[in-house]
């Protein structure tokens, strides 16, 4: 309990340190002008109230991933929440800030726009095929999964059903409601659909984490949070799953996420004034981290250690919402474990429709397409929209969710990366953005070694030296563009 206490109590105490640190560094000014005012179209840049925007920003970035990932990521042990907290703090949180700030200065510009500006026209071409690609790749993620629990009934069936080899019309229905459902979300101005049910979702993420957190706190004697006593892995399977790379990628929301900063630019249209930057974004993503802290307690509180926690997972065959069901039923009881279902759905589906919301910024950003005709709109969704419907169909989940979490943490680096030339430029403290930037370069390159889906070198050392050579490369290059911009 000690560990936890301490891990919660910085993450709280990041946002009126750190978090109004860096805010001086990126120079925010109340007096600026910002893009909902000037850029407003009625669509995608409309200003909404201070409260909103952080509502929608935090269930934008967080969704499922600070409750499952961080589940998932539990069975490593109590090392999980240093991870949580470092890297929820100087990296996370820094990265959704400085991010948003850029984007915000830049009339809401896309992700792959910004990053085109600081690390050149090479890496704007291929960022924006990459994250329009992990766009679609959420989309699916998060079509898929809502889909399979409301049609089994929340019977809590494998993931592996997920490739839709048996599908039922149940399945065809409700794939084709929320289908419709995202397609809407998708094309109406930001304000019709988002605006109006997005805050009622966060809230709803935030009453189920707070809700555990009651539980932890007042029954720490049925559920014992181990403390941190060593950063050993204790993970089924060590050798298979080593801490680097596996826990930076499993734990992504609730620490680090390179979808973060595709969904930033969506709230910088619609804030009001610069002076909000720090809790839209920097706020936003530590109260995820508080999130993924308590899911990550509860997960090896509740079956009575990171052993019994491993033996469960693989029990539920690696299916975190079936844990989540398990734990929900037993603490609050099946009435309130019903609406907490209803709960996850709901972050789950909100999850899918930003990312495609997200895609077709992008893409219309890339060419220059206005967004104010809907039929344009149409025109820019319809492939995204079939593109996902085709990995759904012809790929089983896990492989869909494996390859989405590297280029999830791959998109994080480039970003890192993009702040710190920014840092650079404008003479602020490289290190905030370039030592961030180090380790996850070093934990994404390794990754392509080790990873079962990848290369799954078995002479380890060898991976990790190639992760480092890797690693070193890219600095190099990211150098000499800073020096040349």
């Amino acid at each position: 309990m000690i560990t936890f206490l301490i891990c919660l109590a910085a993450l709280v105490a990041s946002y009126f340190t750190y978090g109004k640190y860096l805010e001086k560094k990126c120079d925010i000014n109340p007096a600026n002008p910002v893009p909902s005012k000037t850029m407003y179209d009625g669509v995608d840049y409309i200003p909404m109230p201070h409260w909103k925007v952080f509502l929608i920003q935090l269930l934008n970035i967080a969704g499922l991933g600070p409750i499952f990932g961080a589940l998932l990521g539990a069975a490593y042990g109590p090392v999980a929440f240093l991870w949580i907290t470092l890297g929820g703090i100087f990296m996370g949180a820094m990265h959704d800030f400085i991010a948003g700030v850029i984007s915000l200065k830049n009339n809401g510009l896309s992700l792959p726009e910004i990053i085109g500006k600081y690390l050149g026209g090479g890496t704007k071409a291929f960022m924006r095929v990459f994250s329009v690609l992990l766009m679609v790749l959420v989309g699916a993620v998060f079509m898929s999964q809502p889909a399979v629990l409301i049609a089994s009934n929340v019977s809590m069936p494998s993931l592996e059903v997920v490739a839709f080899g048996d599908t039922t019309w149940e399945l065809f229905i409700v794939l084709a409601v929320i289908l419709v459902y995202y397609i809407l979300a998708t094309l109406l101005p930001i304000d019709k659909i988002i605006g109006r049910f997005y805050p009622l979702f966060g809230v709803a993420l935030l009453v189920m984490a707070l809700s555990m957190l009651f539980i932890l706190l007042t029954q720490s004697d049925t559920y014992s949070i181990p403390e941190l006593t060593s950063l050993d892995n204790q993970i089924a399977n060590p050798q298979e799953f080593p801490i680097v790379p596996m826990l930076f990628t499993t734990i992504a929301c609730g620490a680090l996420s390179g979808f973060h900063a595709t969904q930033s630019p969506m709230m910088a249209r619609c804030m009001t004034n610069e002076k909000q930057s720090r809790s839209i974004f920097y706020g936003a993503m530590i109260a995820e981290s508080i999130v993924a802290l308590i899911w990550a307690a509860i997960g090896m509180a509740f079956w009575g250690g990171v052993k019994d926690l491993n033996a469960t997972i693989l029990k539920y065959e690696h299916n975190a919402a079936g844990m989540v069901d398990e734990i929900t039923s037993t603490t609050l009881g099946p009435v309130v474990a019903a609406v907490v279902l209803v709960g996850v759905v709901g972050c789950a589906i909100t999850s899918g429709d930003t990312a495609f919301r997200c895609a077709r910024l992008i893409v219309s950003d890339m060419f220059g397409i206005s967004q104010k005709s809907l039929k344009k709109r149409v025109l820019v969704s319809l492939p995204l929209f079939v593109a996902a419907l085709f990995i759904i169909f012809a790929l089983p989940f896990q492989t869909i969710w494996n390859y989405f979490a590297w280029c999830n943490q791959t998109l994080a680096v480039l970003t890192l990366w993009c702040i710190t030339v920014y840092l650079f430029r404008n003479k602020k403290p490289v290190a905030i953005g370039m030592l961030p930037a180090l380790i996850m370069t070093y934990v994404c390159s390794s990754y392509i070694f080790i990873s079962p889906e990848m290369c799954d070198m078995e002479n380890r050392t060898l991976a990790y030296i190639l992760g480092g050579v890797l690693t070193l490369v890219i600095a190099v290059v990211v150098h000499f563009k800073a020096r040349k911009g």
